[in-house]
């Protein structure tokens, strides 16, 4: 004796989960760095790394 629900009703039963789920989430916690420090200082030095004497000097770039 089930009968499918119509599309209002399904509309409603959508809208009031998802209201349930926005009342009832945890709070935010605090903000965080997407990268550490560590890893901050890595990827500068890691880039600055990258370039060769040969490129500082006008030179081509080795494909390696």
């Amino acid at each position: 004796m089930s009968r499918t629900p119509s599309e209002d009703e399904a509309a409603a039963i959508a809208a009031a989960i998802e209201r349930f789920r926005a009342e009832t989430a945890p709070a935010p916690g605090p903000e965080e760095d997407a990268i550490g420090p560590w890893q901050r200082a890595a990827l500068l030095e890691g880039v600055g790394a990258k370039v060769t004497v040969l490129e500082s000097q006008g030179g081509e770039r080795w494909l390696s």
